[in-house]
């Protein structure tokens, strides 16, 4: 029986990860949440990975919740309802988070639809590419649920802007993949889209190691950040602990040399 993630290494500095129940347009069942969450585990304490590519088998990236089984009986520990719905969901929205803390750059490749919990898994990421056949909802208040679920109220309006984030998750209409690179949901359109994120991926992978990891966790403290000053402190940390590894002689050596 194949599994319901896989994850490929074209090379040991980058990770694919491949959700695998195409079947479902790769809905989260609860099996494939947890191997998300082993997945991701062991990227956290591989120091040999520096970039990662999340994407779907088959016609969708993930088309959220599987609603064939809401509330698995596994995910709720051997408490009753709606104790293990309380749970089931925060397992579930954990995933964004621990995409959100991952050290290395996470690229989404999102090749057909990215609904509910697959928008909240996408968004999650910090680079987002699209097939010309991707699809986006936040879908949850469609289900008589509220619409802000799996971090969507905190990514969104910090990805397209607090007036569109509002029209997406109050609405839970559906934007096509031109629509999405307007609103500056994803930054590029292309076909083959895996290849394009592997691309990206190359790229980042050539950089210094400290210089990218430190580069992704300061973009994301500074969209929090309280002032200017409290931003310029963060880069400024940054740019003293990486002229210090080494990586910044080496770079400006290459740098040099091309020119």
């Amino acid at each position: 029986m194949p599994s319901v993630l896989e994850v490929t290494q074209p090379r040991p500095e980058l990770a694919v990860l491949t959700l695998n129940r195409p079947e479902t347009l790769n809905a989260l069942s609860y099996e494939l949440v947890e191997a998300l969450h082993a997945a991701l585990d062991d990227l956290a304490a591989d120091n040999t990975v520096r970039a990662v590519v999340l994407t779907g088998a088959g016609r969708g990236f993930c088309s959220g919740l599987d609603l064939s089984a809401p509330s698995p009986t596994e995910a709720g520990g051997g408490t009753e309802f709606p104790r293990s719905g309380m749970r089931w969901q925060e397992r579930i929205a954990d995933l964004t988070a621990k995409i959100h803390r991952l050290r290395q750059p996470v690229i989404a490749a999102v090749n057909g639809v990215a609904y509910g919990g697959g928008l909240g898994i996408a968004a999650a990421c910090d680079i987002r590419v699209a097939s010309p056949s991707a699809r986006f909802c936040t879908q949850f208040i469609k289900l008589g649920l509220g619409g802000c679920d799996i971090g969507v109220s905190y990514t969104l309006p910090r990805i397209v802007g607090a007036g569109a984030a509002f029209d997406l998750i109050l609405t839970a209409r559906a934007v096509d993949a031109d629509e999405a690179l307007r609103l500056g949901l994803v930054s590029r359109v292309a076909d083959p889209v895996v290849d394009v994120a592997l691309a990206i991926a190359e790229t980042l992978c050539g950089y210094g190691k400290f210089g990218v990891e430190s580069t992704k966790q300061v973009l994301w403290a500074n969209l929090d950040a309280s002032s200017l000053d409290a931003a310029l402190h963060l880069e400024n940390r940054s740019q003293i602990l990486a002229s210090t590894s080494g990586e910044m002689r080496e770079a400006a050596s290459k740098v040099l040399r091309k020119n």
